[in-house]
């Protein structure tokens, strides 16, 4: 696979070369964040997906994450994103009687720019569920350098405070749904003021809140560091605010696993990973974290066995009900898997 936008390529005989063999392979495990993609040079469905959740892990059951998958190619705009919902019920309908239940929950996108015309689309993507749709994400990425945006989720600036996309949220829980949020660190001020404005509303942070260390943010790396870990304990004093653990496989997080002659072991993983995650767990407590393997796209990095290995390496003190919490419990209560 070549680079596709701000992605890292995925090369299978250099994932294979280091592929761990599962640690506590038992562990029943519920994947809370993966994509679908089907575009130009980079197809990852239900099979390639299969081929990693079955590749030793106790995956049980996943949420699928929005990915701008198979939309409808004609109608309404707005209604347009309902297709992707339609598709990942479909293709996964049957893995509903098996393990692991792929997209046993479903995060829709939907533009809450629309405001209160939102809710068509939100009742659309319900009804497309089949009963599986949890909630919406509306990506708000946004940085003065352009080079830090996949130009396929460019978002303006300050979407997070704007009138019509708060309008939006209002539509959200009324329908049972919660709020997904990709955005880069120094937007979690933001999300705070809109999280503390919709107490009602389950806000999940994404990839450990947007984690930047590339560009003009890796010349200050202390600097970056601070900053983030006060938003994020700042966020943490809103119990309705989730986040989860992963996703710090991508090209901005600037960890470098992908230049490695091998991919990074289980244990340079949980290393790189240390300071980020357990400030998340020091702050939220493991029944508002979740892990997450945000694959296809952290595959440019590492293969899928050596992160939950390493997820696993990091709660190696915690108690069994902070690890049934972290793998399982937490995913299950925020999207209502059980």
């Amino acid at each position: 696979m070549t680079q596709i936008n701000n992605y890292l390529p995925i090369r299978n005989e250099w994932l294979a070369s280091g592929t761990e063999i599962a640690l506590e392979p038992d562990r029943p495990i519920i994947d809370a964040h993966h994509h679908f993609y089907d575009r130009p040079g980079w197809t990852y469905l239900l099979d390639e997906y299969l081929q990693d959740a079955q590749s030793g892990h106790n995956i049980q059951a996943s949420v699928y994450m929005q990915a701008l998958t198979r939309y409808r190619e004609s109608g309404e705009a707005s209604l347009r994103p309902v297709g992707e919902i339609e598709y990942v019920a479909e293709v996964t309908a049957h893995q509903q009687a098996h393990r692991p239940q792929v997209a046993k929950r479903m995060i829709g996108y939907a533009d809450l720019r629309l405001g209160a015309a939102v809710r068509e689309v939100l009742e659309a993507e319900i009804a497309a569920g089949q009963g599986r749709l949890a909630g919406v994400r509306h990506l708000v990425t946004w940085d003065a350098d352009r080079s830090l945006v996949n130009p396929l989720s460019a978002a303006p600036q300050g979407l997070l405070l704007d009138n019509a996309y708060r309008e939006g949220v209002t539509q959200l829980a009324p329908l049972g749904l919660s709020c997904d949020a990709w955005l880069f660190f120094p937007q979690l001020p933001e999300l705070f003021d809109l999280a503390k404005r919709f107490p009602d509303t389950p806000f999940i942070v994404n990839h450990c809140g947007g984690v930047v260390r590339i560009a003009s943010y890796a010349q200050h790396p202390q600097a970056v560091f601070a900053a983030w870990s006060a938003s994020m304990r700042q966020l943490a004093e809103l119990p309705n605010v989730y986040v989860k653990l992963g996703g710090l496989g991508m090209r901005i997080n600037g960890f470098d696993f992908e230049k490695g002659e091998r991919p990074p072991t289980s244990e340079q993983l949980a290393e790189a990973w240390a300071p980020w995650m357990m400030t998340c767990l020091e702050a939220f407590g493991a029944g508002r974290c979740m892990f997450e393997s945000n694959f296809p796209v952290d595959k440019g990095s590492y293969p899928f066995s050596n992160g939950w290995n390493a997820f696993k390496r990091l709660t190696a003190t915690a108690s069994e009900s902070e690890c049934e919490a972290l793998f399982r419990g937490t995913v299950s209560k925020v999207y209502r898997l059980e």
